[in-house]
């Protein structure tokens, strides 16, 4: 097992950069940049991509920014692939620290992006298949890592820890965002077992909570911090229950979607990213609704909505004349668009520079 580095001499041009190696499919190797330009990244890595894939058959490589994994078939096709990717780095000023380097099975298993990829061992009804359609008796699964998962343990005890003495509501408000945006995160892998391990450890987690305020845990005493709701007995929720701090374990599973071929948002196949966005996890069912019924259209404009605009939900009709909160009377418009429309409406007082879309 060998880990990797590049690194790289300050420069006016680039600075220093690292890199490490790994690899799935068989073995693995994983390069991890440090951050400086994205610019400069993206050129020198997408040229080794290229590069790599090119003269190796059958290599792989996956790039999130400049985190990338090379995926190979053999031991022998990844240290070629590291030779490639060090004599391509190396015309950049760029070098592969030895000591950095990790060279490991799937079967092992490694980490990526707060995901570990593995393979394990299944029945043959579960099992994956090779190239030539032959099981192999193994499956690949992605789940949190043990590092992200105890990370996030972490942070909800800190903040749980740091709002000891503050009103039950508040904890709630601070902490909901966080369980939220890690379970999104996770909601595309296999989460499910995380979640409710991680709803456990945060139920010993707000049990101490509540000793730390009533000195006791008996039924009383936690029964003034948690009631019954939805078939659980005991949520974390203000006796009112207006606040009520969600699970982990109510965030939805949903396969990820692999992008098709080699798409990208920016090569002019609009159509294909608007109707994308309706099926990707963490869009609001509204959104997605709406999407569906336009096209992938922006009323205003009659652009189509690419992956990175911002959108919001506008009523036709707006409430402060009488407009309802029915789809009928929704459709969803580009953010600088629906300013425009507001504006127009008469529903911001200033004076504008009326433009024609």
């Amino acid at each position: 097992m060998m880990e990797s580095r590049v690194t790289r001499k300050c420069h006016a041009r680039f600075g220093e950069r690292n890199e490490e190696t790994h690899q799935p499919q068989g073995w693995k190797v994983r390069f991890v940049p440090t951050p400086f330009s994205p610019l400069l990244a993206n050129i020198a890595l997408h040229g080794m991509i290229s590069h790599i894939e090119k003269t190796i058959k059958g290599t792989k490589v996956i790039r999130y920014a400049d985190d990338f994994v090379i995926l190979g078939n053999t031991l022998q096709d990844i240290h070629i692939a590291k030779a490639s990717a060090s004599e391509w780095l190396s015309s950049y000023g760029l070098r592969i620290k030895e000591s950095k380097t990790r060279i490991v099975h799937t079967r092992e298993g490694f980490d990526f992006l707060g995901f570990n990829v593995r393979q394990y061992k299944v029945g043959k009804y579960k099992s994956g298949k090779n190239p030539h359609g032959r099981r192999i008796g193994f499956k690949v699964l992605i789940k949190p890592s043990k590092k992200a998962i105890q990370k996030h343990y972490d942070h909800l005890k800190e903040v749980i820890t740091k709002y000891k003495k503050a009103p039950q509501e508040a904890l709630i408000n601070r902490v909901n965002p966080i369980i939220r945006g890690w379970s999104n995160y996770y909601s595309t892998t296999v989460s499910s077992e995380t979640f409710s391990k991680m709803d456990h450890l945060l139920w010993n987690a707000l049990k101490a909570w509540v000793k730390s305020r009533t000195r006791k845990t008996d039924y009383d005493n936690l029964a003034k911090y948690f009631q019954p709701k939805d078939g659980y007995k005991w949520t974390f929720q203000t006796p009112s229950g207006r606040f009520c701090m969600i699970r982990h374990s109510e965030t939805k599973i949903t396969r990820h979607i692999k992008v098709r071929g080699r798409k990208s948002p920016y090569n002019g196949d609009l159509v294909y990213w608007s109707q994308r966005g309706m099926k990707l996890p963490g869009v609001k069912t509204r959104v997605k609704n709406l999407l569906v019924r336009q096209k992938g259209v922006c009323p205003v404009c009659k652009q189509y909505f690419m992956s990175d605009d911002l959108m919001e939900i506008d009523h036709i009709v707006p409430t402060s004349i009488g407009g309802k909160d029915w789809y009928t009377n929704l459709q969803l418009l580009h953010k600088h668009c629906h300013d425009f429309k507001t504006a127009r409406d008469g529903s911001i007082n200033q004076d504008i520079d009326w433009v024609t879309f």
